[in-house]
């Protein structure tokens, strides 16, 4: 019986292959990857973990409420730079691996990557005359936001390459990006709750331009320092050499990588609806906040309840995963995301504490379904031999996965709040939302992602993988 499929036929990426024989590969809980190391690998992070945050959380709030730009017309723009990034982050994966097998290393990209600090400010400093003109404000920021995106997909996509390429096993990949999550949610935190405050209620550009140049500086200080731990986690770069026959057009690699690892299709598919939903939150909270519990200060608040929590349960999530296995701890997360969002429903009536707890449960599912998905794309490239050669390319498909949810959940609920008449205002501006309005953004907050992580549990029920690893311990 194959554990991984539940049938007498093998697996079709289960061919005897010489990676196997490695035990460091498949073996080992990664305890003597030197801590030092892992930790300023980790802190990269913390930058990566701002511009994940702020652009999702208070980007379709500046563009409607600062910059008086329709709700359709704001998630357009906000859409179609994401769009750009399906095929620009498989590109970026090509490239990637070119450099590694040419240099022995994928340093180079990275340190391009931390030119993302000036575009990010630019996002947000839109000129005067551009922003008096709803219209040529949108387009600014779609501009920049291509660029920041490009930039991003630099560091990004090589950073997340660095646990396939070492030599550690599955709970030894676990414990890896347990340590990026840890550092990754203090970003996130920083991002969260800072860019708020810093921003104010959204009554002038300037706010948001002070708020985007102090976030810049911590982002690029924490790139700079991330890529010295992957320098350190990674042995030295052998003799230069010629980039095998592997590594073919950005898109015929997607569709290779797709095509030939099930694994990692089922978990692509199931992960674009979980960055779909968590970014769906991130961009409603703004306006759950404002609208519905009438606290606009409360951004803050449920911020930090939401990404908090992830600073104990990420350790907590690896230990359980231990005994459980990555997949069933996923599942749990899923579950009880789906509980917490309808919890929301509740609104101003149940008073402040219960949206508090319930973002609370929202913040422990989300450490998990942060790290369980990213634990598990290493596992499904190491179980097809030889496909390290294109980690670049897996881990191009993914982060253009995760742009993808993180353009799709701002659209779609900048498309319930068109579909409830939503009005926007320019800064300072007061504006009374209609009944439908109201709903739009209540809905839009809880039933609309619950759907949505009800799809991807039952996506990520087909994913089998899990248990060969399992049984193998």
């Amino acid at each position: 019986m194959n554990a991984a499929t539940g049938s007498e036929a093998p697996l079709p990426d289960d061919r005897p292959r010489a990676a196997h024989t490695d035990p460091a590969t498949d073996a080992g809980d990664g305890a003597d990857v030197p801590r030092p190391a892992l930790v300023r690998y980790a802190l990269g992070s913390a930058g990566m973990g701002v511009y994940v945050t702020v652009p999702g959380l208070l980007l379709l709030y500046f563009l409607t409420d600062t910059l008086g730009v329709t709700p359709w017309l704001a998630g357009l723009a906000l859409l179609v730079p994401k769009a750009v990034d399906i095929v620009l982050h498989p590109f970026v994966g090509s490239l990637s691996d070119r450099e590694r097998a040419r240099r022995g290393t994928r340093l180079r990209l990275l340190t391009a990557g931390c030119a993302l600090a000036p575009a990010f400010v630019a996002l947000f400093a839109v000129p005067g005359p551009v922003a008096d003109r709803p219209w040529a404000a949108a387009l600014w920021v779609a501009a920049w936001f291509v660029v920041a995106n490009a930039l991003f997909a630099a560091y990004q996509v090589p950073y997340l390459a660095t646990p396939t390429d070492m030599a550690v096993g599955y709970h030894g990949r676990t414990r890896v990006l347990s340590f990026r999550m840890v550092v990754l949610t203090v970003g996130i935190l920083v991002g969260g709750a800072l860019a708020p405050l810093l921003a104010g209620e959204g009554d002038s550009v300037g706010r948001y331009v002070a708020m985007a140049l102090v976030l810049g500086v911590f982002t690029v200080v924490f790139q700079y320092v991330g890529i010295g731990g992957v320098r350190d986690l990674l042995p030295a770069p052998g003799p230069a050499k010629e980039a095998g026959d592997r590594h073919g057009p950005a898109l015929a690699q997607v569709r290779d990588v797709l095509r030939g690892n099930r694994p990692f299709r089922v978990l692509v598919s199931c992960y674009l609806l979980v960055s779909t939903t968590t970014h769906l939150v991130l961009a409603g909270l703004p306006y759950y906040a404002r609208h519905e519990l009438g606290r606009p200060g409360f951004t803050t608040v449920l911020m930090a309840a939401f990404v908090a929590p992830a600073l104990l349960t990420t350790p907590l999530w690896f230990r359980l995963s231990r005994s459980w296995g990555k997949q069933r701890c996923l599942l749990l997360c899923q579950g009880f995301f789906v509980a917490g969002a309808l919890g929301l429903a509740a609104g101003k009536a149940a008073g402040p504490v219960v949206p508090v707890l319930c973002t609370l449960v929202l913040g422990v599912c989300f450490a998990g379904l942060q790290l369980f998905p990213f634990s598990m794309v290493p596992d499904t490239v190491r179980a097809v031999g030889g496909e390290t050669e294109r980690t670049g390319a897996y881990t191009g498909v993914w982060t253009a996965t995760e742009a993808t949810g993180a353009a799709a959940g701002p659209y779609l609920y900048s498309a319930a709040l068109a579909v409830g008449g939503y009005a926007a205002a320019r800064a300072g501006e007061e504006v009374t939302q209609s009944g439908g309005a109201h709903t739009a953004i209540l809905l839009g907050f809880t039933l609309l992602p619950a759907l949505l992580m009800t799809a991807a549990l039952a996506v990520q029920s087909r994913y089998r993988l899990d248990a060969r690893f399992t049984k193998r311990r």
